[in-house]
């Protein structure tokens, strides 16, 4: 009997409908395609057996000068340093103000002026009505910490000490939206002194030096935006400055002023303040409604195979928490967002740079850092632990899986008798197969038993088109390529 291999490409389809999708993957969960084959991402582990007092909403990893390893991290209203990602200290500046765990949307009654939309009608976010859950960014200036979350506004200095906490950096501006360090050894704060488009920085090398003078290098300059800031991260030697509406770039450039401007994207405004990472020499982020990448150049918009799955279960009033991270052993950003179904981060969405291909599935994260001064990924959970990644094959009791669209194997009017399939393996039984069978496209479903994968494995169904869902059936690291059915003809119907 003639053998019909199942070849689908790597990544998910979930744009459109499911008949656009046909002969391509349409869902999948905890599944990467590395190498030309099918996968399970690797499972984890928690790090740390001492929880965080509130969420995680900002890390950073780091060596000091004594090459011991730190982890830094940020939640809604307290900050913390993990000795070697293990020992937790509380080092919350004194007088840190509270953060927002949930963001909000003043949509009620009496929120906007009257008569400004139709009655009835749900009223669309505003600027001016929106309060964004608390987020962090941090950096190191040394050895030393530097920090700032979008409520309070403050710039902290944390001196590596277990036994002292983080305190305010002197002469630093205030109610900034954040702070980096630059390659040149510059603080620089974004959206500060309360100004959504001013950027400031210190004198170079002298982190408490502020104020302009011809004796030092501070200043600052506004961003040639009708946008606010959102966030700000270095890439290329540049930093690259994103507002909601468009992205800027800032270089260094010396004597006189420092730090010249150029935009460099229209329209691929930023989702978050977190939704940002870099790897190499290329930025990523997660805007409004797309996905967009920047290597020095101009702004790129990324064409996303999952974009009307991921943009149409947003949670868009918390849209404040999405959040970027980079997984580079395997070429892969994330972002981590919440869906409709809840309030906190639940969803992901994996973009493969090398590969070019998307997935998605769920994971409760809700910010991390790459692997390098850690063997392994470390991302913080909902339920306020610190996980290492890329570690074992554990799930939390999830199940790795990918669901094909129609696959059709009949001609015409004729149906296929199914006998059997030869499977591609690299250790048979890791995983199983479930067919679900249509005699015609809106015919309704049947689903078969799920067989575990043998040489050859004994199947039975009549159908048209198929659906195929290849689930893991081991803690292993399995491979799975493309597997071969063996059919009949079958009569017309």
């Amino acid at each position: 009997m003639p053998l019909v291999t199942l070849k689908i490409p790597p990544g998910v389809y979930a744009n459109g409908t499911e008949y656009q999708a046909a002969s391509r993957w349409l869902t999948a969960d905890l599944c990467r395609w590395f190498e030309d084959s099918m996968r399970p991402i690797g499972g984890w582990q928690t790090m740390s057996s001492t929880q965080f007092a509130d969420v995680a909403r900002g890390m950073h990893a780091y060596y000091d000068n004594s090459n011991a390893r730190r982890i830094i991290v940020g939640t809604t209203s307290n900050l913390y340093v993990y000795d070697e990602g293990k020992n937790q200290s509380d080092i919350t500046p004194v007088g840190l103000a509270a953060g927002n765990t949930d963001a909000t949307a003043s949509t009620a009654y009496g929120s906007q002026f009257y008569g400004e939309h139709a009655y009835g009608v749900p009223r669309p976010d505003s600027g001016t009505t929106y309060t964004p859950a608390t987020t962090w960014s941090i950096d190191n200036f040394g050895e030393n910490t530097i920090c700032c979350n979008t409520t309070d506004g403050k710039v902290y200095e944390w001196a590596n000490s277990t036994g002292s906490v983080a305190a305010v950096l002197s002469n630093a501006p205030t109610n900034n939206q954040g702070v980096l360090v630059t390659d040149e050894r510059f603080v620089m704060c974004y959206g500060s002194d309360g100004n959504p488009r001013k950027v400031s920085w210190s004198s170079q090398e002298a982190s408490n030096v502020w104020t302009p003078s011809s004796s030092n290098t501070a200043g600052s300059l506004e961003i040639a935006s009708d946008g606010q800031i959102r966030s700000a991260i270095v890439v290329r030697g540049q930093i690259l400055v994103l507002t909601d509406s468009d992205a800027h770039t800032l270089t260094y450039a010396g004597s006189p002023f420092y730090f010249t401007q150029e935009a460099a994207g229209k329209n691929c405004g930023i989702v978050s303040a977190k939704a940002v990472a870099v790897t190499g020499t290329t930025a990523y982020w997660m805007g409004e409604r797309g996905f967009f990448s920047y290597d020095g150049g101009y702004t790129t918009p990324l064409k996303s195979d999952v974009s009307d799955y991921v943009f149409g279960r947003l949670n868009t009033t918390q849209r404040s928490k999405v959040c970027a991270v980079i997984n580079g052993n395997f070429n892969e950003v994330w972002w981590f967002y919440p869906s409709s179904d809840g309030t906190e981060n639940d969803s992901y969405v994996l973009y493969n740079f090398a590969e070019n291909y998307w997935s998605i599935g769920s994971i409760a994260r809700t910010a991390g850092v790459d692997a390098g001064v850690f063997t392994n990924p470390v991302w913080a959970s909902t339920d306020r632990y610190i996980y290492e990644h890329e570690s074992g094959f554990s799930w939390g009791g999830a199940t790795p899986f990918a669901e094909s669209g129609a696959i059709s194997i009949g001609d015409g009017e004729r149906l296929v008798n199914v006998k059997g399939l030869i499977p591609d393996e690299s250790n048979l039984g890791d995983t199983k197969v479930i067919f679900k069978s249509r005699l015609y496209p809106t015919g309704t479903e049947t689903t078969s038993a799920a067989f575990t994968m043998a040489n050859p494995t004994a199947v039975r169904l009549t159908a048209r088109q198929v659906r195929l869902r290849i689930e893991s059936n081991s803690a292993s690291d399995w491979r799975y390529g493309n597997l071969r059915l063996e059919i009949g003809q079958g009569g017309k119907r």
